[in-house]
C-alpha cells in the first residue's frame, strides 16, 4: 500500500484528473443536504491549485444507470465547491466527448473543472477501456481521492490507471490508507477489534483476517446470536443464520487455539418488535423470553466492553451493537462511540470503518473526537478483510521515480 501521493508532485502547468467522491445527498429542490464529502476533497484540490496545476474533477452521483438524469447532475456540487473555494468552478456538460476535451484543454493554471456524472455512461461501471482512455486523455496526472469507491474496479478508478503514467493518492486517500493500514499492520498494543452488524456472513472475512492481528475481539449486533446458538444457548426469536452455526463454532475454536480473547455480550435489550413504542426489557443473554428478540447490547455488556477498551492502545470498530436506527435500541452503539471518544482523548488510536458505525458516531456528534472515521463503508470493509482494493492497486508505487 506504499503509493505515491499528491505531496510528491509539483502540478505546475499540469492537468490533473482527480477522482473525487461527490456522491452527496440532495433534497427535492436539488440542494445539497450534507456537503462533507466535498469538504473532505478540498485539501487535494487546493494543493493542485496552489501549485499552479489545472484540476479536472470527476465523480459519480447516485445510480442513473447509464442515462442522463437531471436529478443526479453534479451541477449542485460545482456550485457548492465554488462557494467553498471562493473561486468559480467550471462545469462540463459531460465527462467525455469533444466539448469536455475542449474545456479541459482551455483550463489555465489554478483553474478547476468538474465533469458531469460519470454514471451517465454505462461504460463507467463496466470498466470499459475505451471510455477509460477518453478520461485519461483529458489530463497528464491521475489522482484518486475517492476511497469510498476504491473497492470498485470501474473505469474512473481502475481502468484509467492503465493509460496514465503518473497515478497518485490524494490526501484523503492517503489518510485512509495510513490509519486503516497502520491499525492492521503496525498497531500499538493491546489491539482491540469491535465487530457488530446483523450477520456473521457479512463479517466472516474481516474476522478471519483480524484473528492474526488483534489481541481481543468484542462482538455485538445481531450476529452474536449465531454464536450463542452454536454454544447451545436459548436465543428466543433473535436473528439467526442457521447455515452459519458451524462457522461460528470454527471461529471460536480458532480464537481459543490462538489464545485470543473473544468477548460476547452477557445481557441484551429484548423486545417483540423493532419500533420506538415496543415494550423492551433487559435480560441475560441466555434467558431471552420466547417470542422476543435481542436488539441491543445491555448495560452489563457495555461495562464489560468498557473495561476492555480502556486498556486498548489501538481500536478498530466496524458495525453497530444493535438496531441503532431505532432510538430505543441505540444505546449500546452510542455508548461504544462515547467510550472510544474518551480513550482517544487519552492517546489511544481509534479507527471507525465507515458505514453504520460512522453514521452512529456522526449522529452522536463525535466526528472530531476519534482518530479516524473512514469515508468508505464497502471499501473499508474490504480493506479490513485484507483484500487489495483495485483503486489503490493501480496507483504508482512510492519507490518509482517520475
Amino acid at each position: 500500500m506504499d503509493k505515491m501521493v499528491v505531496s510528491d508532485i509539483n502540478f505546475r502547468g499540469k492537468k490533473a484528473l482527480v477522482r473525487v467522491d461527490f456522491n452527496v445527498p440532495l433534497d427535492k429542490n436539488l440542494n445539497i443536504t450534507d456537503d462533507r464529502r466535498i469538504v473532505e476533497s478540498l485539501p487535494t484540490i487546493r494543493k493542485i491549485m496552489v501549485d499552479g496545476g489545472r484540476t479536472i474533477l470527476c465523480s459519480h452521483l447516485g445510480r442513473p444507470k447509464g442515462k442522463r438524469a437531471p436529478e443526479m447532475s453534479l451541477k449542485p456540487a460545482a456550485k457548492r465547491l465554488s462557494e467553498l473555494l471562493h473561486k468559480d468552478v467550471k462545469f462540463a456538460p459531460d465527462c467525455i466527448g469533444a466539448e469536455t476535451k475542449k474545456m479541459a484543454d482551455a483550463l489555465k493554471n489554478g483553474e478547476v473543472l468538474l465533469l458531469e456524472n460519470l454514471r451517465y455512461h454505462n461504460e463507467e461501471e463496466k470498466n470499459d477501456l475505451a471510455f477509460a482512455q477518453q478520461l485519461a486523455d483529458l489530463a497528464d496526472i491521475y489522482v484518486n481521492d475517492a476511497f469510498g469507491s476504491a473497492h470498485r474496479a470501474h473505469a474512473s478508478t481502475e481502468g484509467v490507471t492503465k493509460f496514465m503514467s503518473v497515478r497518485v493518492a490524494g490526501f484523503l486517500m492517503e489518510k485512509e490508507l495510513k490509519y486503516l493500514g497502520g491499525a492492521l499492520n503496525d498497531p500499538k498494543r493491546p489491539f482491540v477489534a469491535i465487530l457488530g452488524g446483523a450477520k456473521i456472513s457479512g463479517k466472516i472475512d474481516v474476522i478471519q483476517n483480524l484473528l492474526d492481528k488483534v489481541d481481543t475481539i468484542l462482538i455485538g449486533g445481531g450476529m452474536i446470536f449465531t454464536f450463542f446458538k452454536a454454544m447451545g444457548k436459548n436465543i428466543g426469536a433473535s436473528l439467526l443464520e442457521e447455515d452459519k452455526i458451524e462457522l461460528a463454532r470454527e471461529i471460536m475454536s480458532k480464537v481459543k487455539a490462538k489464545n485470543l480473547k473473544l468477548i460476547l455480550p452477557v445481557d441484551c435489550v429484548a423486545a417483540e418488535e423493532i419500533s420506538d413504542t415496543a415494550k423492551s426489557q433487559i435480560v441475560k443473554i441466555d434467558n431471552i423470553p420466547a417470542g422476543m428478540k435481542g436488539l441491543d447490547i445491555g448495560p452489563e455488556t457495555i461495562n464489560l466492553f468498557r473495561n476492555e477498551l480502556e486498556k486498548a492502545k489501538t481500536v478498530v470498530w466496524n458495525g453497530p451493537m444493535g438496531v441503532f436506527e431505532t432510538e430505543q435500541f441505540a444505546r449500546g452503539t452510542y455508548e461504544i462511540a462515547d467510550i472510544l471518544a474518551k480513550i482517544t482523548s487519552k492517546g489511544a488510536i481509534t479507527v471507525v470503518g465507515g458505514g453504520d458505525s460512522a453514521a452512529a458516531v456522526s449522529k452522536r456528534g463525535l466526528d472530531r473526537k476519534l482518530t479516524h472515521i473512514s469515508t468508505g463503508g464497502g471499501a473499508s470493509l474490504e480493506f479490513l478483510e485484507g483484500k487489495v482494493l483495485p483503486g489503490v492497486a493501480g496507483l504508482t508505487d512510492a519507490k518509482v521515480k517520475v
